[in-house]
């Protein structure tokens, strides 16, 4: 008796065996693809932690150049020879540098993500026409990207670019952002009429030209408060000022720029090194 029932318990253990060793072979994928894609979730579910403002603001500035009118024969703070711009962007290339894109910078000024040798951002304010004629084809001849921030009220007016010239910029890989309706200063935005006259109406708009969001806002003449900067934050990754200081509280809506007069091109070097 005692060894019938041995083999009637071998019998069955060897019946299980063979009942899972022959289960569907599609049902054991089931069973694969499961595992593996709570395996996927599970990795890209974890988001990196974002540094705080302390950490931001110790991160080793990038420079970052800003530009308004390149024409020849005209004399300005803000305006520069085409014959001068080419230098510079000529200088910067044969220097090593490579130019990067605020979502490059926001990356790694938040999460410390790693950039090319030599970054360096270069930006364009007010929408000209030359912008798209002169600019973004010296950049693109040396593998550069800029970043344009646009003054809206200029759509399709004389010397200024046209909204299809804007959505090609876009498409060239260069990086547009918004710089308000009509160069009204932010600090003097009082009241929600004005932050959509002046930021979210413009900020839809130019998405819809380019067919990309809009993330990043240029200050008119780079001046802002902590007010406007924290109305700012709900609407902008990244906003820019000029040469002025950085507010603790909202680094990234702070960003400095230096305006690139005309200057040689050793001198702009000179000047980016001392300046960042």
């Amino acid at each position: 008796m005692y060894y019938k029932k041995t083999f009637l318990l071998i019998v069955a253990v060897a019946l299980l065996s063979m009942t899972a060793c022959n289960k569907p072979a599609d049902q054991q994928s089931k069973q694969s693809e499961t595992t593996v894609s709570d395996t996927v979730k599970t990795e890209t579910s974890v988001k990196p932690t974002a540094n705080n403002n302390e950490q931001i603001l110790a991160k080793k500035q990038i420079p970052i150049l800003c530009y308004h009118r390149i024409k020849n024969g005209t004399k300005g703070d803000y305006t520069i020879s085409e014959t001068t711009f080419g230098e510079h962007v000529q200088v910067l290339a044969d220097s090593g540098y490579h130019s990067i894109s605020p979502d490059q910078l926001y990356d790694y000024l938040v999460y410390n993500k790693s950039l090319p040798d030599k970054p360096f951002m270069i930006t364009f304010d007010d929408s000209r026409e030359e912008h798209y004629t002169i600019a973004g084809p010296v950049l693109e001849k040396h593998g550069f990207h800029g970043v344009f921030f646009i003054m809206t009220i200029t759509y399709n007016k004389k010397n200024y670019m046209t909204t299809e010239q804007i959505a090609a910029m876009a498409k060239a890989g260069h990086t547009i952002g918004l710089h308000s309706w009509d160069h009204t200063m932010a600090i003097k935005y009082k009241d929600s009429v004005d932050w959509k006259k002046e930021v979210t109406d413009p900020q839809e708009k130019l998405s819809g030209i380019t067919g990309q969001p809009v993330d990043y806002w240029a200050y008119p003449n780079g001046v802002t408060n902590r007010e406007a900067s924290a109305e700012l934050s709900k609407h902008f990754k990244l906003s820019f000022i000029l040469s002025t200081k950085r507010d603790s509280i909202y680094p990234l809506q702070t960003v400095r720029r230096i305006i690139v007069p005309d200057i040689s091109g050793q001198t702009l070097l000179r000047s980016m090194r001392k300046s960042f």
